[in-house]
């Protein structure tokens, strides 16, 4: 009985090894890795927070050329929660992207700047934003068609301010 009952756990072990083996799931060989959170201490600034910035110098349609950089300073502290994210005077990058200069006629000049990125402790956060500046026009000129007057340049001076918007989540600790 014992020589049967022996015979019979060896005939169905390996049955059991193999029952289990496949039963259990294959690794996967091009599983996508983790995408890694913020970490433990750490806390997000959502993409679309609102920063008020002003021209670091004078900007005009006069002195600048499409795809010139150009520099604004953050006028306010963003806080989140109760952490300074974002400190005032940081530095944000823009492009001059259009530019039209005043013409005779009393049509003025124009420009538009698309906010690139904000620099925050070494690291930079990409804005989305743009910003028309059109210098005042002579409408009397424009009437009357004169080909002596003609319109102004658009200018922004330090201290005009202009609303931009983080383009992507910020992790800070």
């Amino acid at each position: 009985m014992l020589r049967i009952l022996l015979a019979a756990s060896l005939l169905t072990a390996p049955q059991v090894v193999m029952a289990q083996a496949a039963t259990a799931p294959a690794p996967a060989d091009n599983a996508p890795a983790p995408v890694p959170g913020p970490q433990p201490g750490s806390f997000v600034l959502p993409s679309g927070t609102m920063l008020v910035v002003t021209p670091a110098q004078e900007i005009s349609s006069k002195h600048v050329e499409e795809g010139q950089q150009v520099m604004f300073r953050v006028v306010n502290d963003v806080v989140e929660g109760t952490k300074v994210v974002i400190r005032r005077g940081s530095a944000v990058t823009g492009t001059i992207t259009w530019k039209t200069g005043r013409a005779i006629g009393g049509k003025s000049g124009k420009f538009e700047v698309t906010f690139n990125s904000v620099s925050v402790n070494g690291r930079s956060i990409a804005l989305t934003g743009k910003h028309r500046q059109e210098g005042r026009g002579n409408s009397v000129g424009a009437l009357l068609g004169s080909m002596v007057i003609s319109g102004r340049s658009a200018v922004m001076l330090p201290g005009d301010l202009v609303n931009v918007f983080t383009g992507q989540d910020f992790v800070y600790y």
